[in-house]
């Protein structure tokens, strides 16, 4: 979640590209990037191995020795998410970072073909991506707490804030209205859900008593 960040923030919109390793890691990334085109134009219920393999124009039994079957499939595609290099910008102000999680979370649930949408709806659907996308939130949730850290040291919030209370608290009005309610992207709510949760944040509203610094 640097200065020019991919919108994936806490869930992937594309698929890794191929790390240096020859021919395996560019049919992974072609498997991969059929899958998430797979998921968004037709769905889960139409995601087969067979639709997968032509897509990707990989022989069907490549596909088959290695992801054995759909869920396979999807589990690397979160597998991959959590490999990608991101890190949350830093605007130099807890509002500005918050600000700008939100604007990537709000870019990645309404850009056209989402795939965080369709990964998400897929959760509802199968268990094993359900396990999957808890363990990318953790890694994402992870990776962000040091939004937090960088507000303790600048002042800005108290040592005892809790991290994910306050990520939680300023992420969830995207979800919430863009997932949930389903309704058109406010350009205001990334900006505004920011300001609020900082302010909050700086009143002491995130505290844990018991917490000698964030976590």
């Amino acid at each position: 979640m640097n200065s020019a960040p991919p919108p994936d923030s806490l869930l992937p919109t594309t698929a890794a590209r191929p790390r240096p390793g020859g021919r395996t890691a560019r049919i992974r990334a072609q498997v991969l990037e059929a899958v998430h085109a797979e998921l968004t134009e037709n769905g889960y219920d139409a995601l087969t191995v067979d639709t997968v393999a032509a897509r990707a124009g990989v022989h069907r039994t490549t596909v088959y020795r290695r992801w054995h079957d759909v869920g396979g499939l999807i589990t690397d595609v979160f597998a991959a998410a959590s490999d990608m290099e991101w890190h949350p910008r830093d605007t130099g102000s807890l509002r500005g970072d918050l600000a700008a999680l939100n604007q990537e979370i709000q870019d990645s649930l309404t850009e056209e073909a989402s795939i965080a949408v369709a990964l998400i709806a897929v959760s509802f659907r199968s268990e094993q991506a359900a396990r999957a996308l808890r363990r990318l939130w953790e890694d994402r949730y992870t990776q962000c707490e040091i939004i937090i850290e960088r507000a303790v040291r600048r002042g800005e919030i108290p040592p005892t804030t809790d991290a994910r209370a306050l990520l939680i608290a300023a992420t969830a009005p995207l979800y919430h209205q863009l997932v949930l309610l389903r309704t058109p992207p406010d350009l205001h709510l990334p900006h505004d859900a920011a300001i609020s949760t900082a302010l909050a944040a700086s009143a002491g509203a995130f505290t844990n008593p018991r917490a000698t610094g964030t976590t």
